[in-house]
């Protein structure tokens, strides 16, 4: 079983986290970066998920840690009380970027892997109808997976607060680190300095630290951006003040 979980958010440098954290030589890799238990297959049970992790005896030997990063479990709506219910001790890691960035930086994954054909300001007006029956199909029945929800939820995922709020109705505040994603890529060093820190863990420096699966595409529309800065600006403010810290999203 994991010993951390970095639970989101997608598009937030989690990739790039993990892989650095799996260079400390005290933090074995899962077999997989992301093993998705928590959203896509709870239902193979708790034997399944031990099996994707390093036996616990060995690690507690040589005082080595383990983990896994799935992003979608931030966002996912039974997977933090799954986490809990089956790892309730483990240190759960959670990177946030700006919402409008995070969104657009979706978007273009999800025209890249071909699954996306409307225009990001289509893909925007059209989300909630995208979404709405398919959140309500997973709430009325847990085992569902919506490839919809996952796939072309860009404004949704970006409502921080609602889905902090979700996991920390399970783990503690203690329990969790809650990273700005933008201090993460300007200072990836003292950012890897706090992870190991609050994992318990001697810190040591990764093998690179250039980020990992970063895309290019073309710079957002300035009116589409306003827009979604206006939109966010109500949900960031809910954010900063239930962490009581302003991360200057809404300039």
């Amino acid at each position: 079983m994991p010993d951390y979980i970095i639970a989101g958010a997608q598009k937030c440098g989690t990739t790039s986290l993990y892989h650095y954290l799996t260079d400390n030589r005290y933090i074995v890799p899962a077999k997989k970066k992301e093993v998705h238990f928590f959203d896509w297959n709870y239902r193979k049970g708790t034997s399944w998920y031990t099996d994707q992790f390093p036996l616990p005896l060995k690690r507690k030997k040589r005082g080595f840690i383990t983990g896994e990063a799935s992003p979608y479990y931030l966002f996912h709506p039974h997977a933090a009380k799954r986490a809990f219910d089956t790892v309730p001790g483990a240190k759960i890691i959670v990177l946030l970027r700006n919402p409008v960035d995070r969104a657009y930086s979706h978007y273009n994954h999800q025209v890249r892997r071909g699954k996306e054909n409307l225009s990001f300001e289509e893909a925007i007006e059209k989300e909630g109808a995208r979404l709405r029956m398919e959140r309500r199909k997973m709430l009325r029945n847990p085992n569902y997976n919506s490839q919809t929800y996952w796939r072309y939820s860009y404004l949704a995922r970006g409502i921080y607060v609602d889905q902090l709020e979700r996991w920390m109705k399970y783990f503690p505040r203690k329990q969790m680190l809650i990273i700005r994603s933008e201090d993460f890529y300007k200072n990836t060093g003292s950012t890897l300095r706090k992870v190991t820190g609050f994992l318990g863990v001697p810190d040591s420096s990764p093998k690179t630290t250039n980020p990992y699966k970063s895309g290019s595409y073309e710079p957002m529309n300035p009116d589409t951006r306003q827009l979604l800065i206006n939109y966010f600006r109500p949900h960031n403010r809910r954010l900063y003040q239930k962490l009581n810290v302003d991360f200057g999203w809404d300039q």
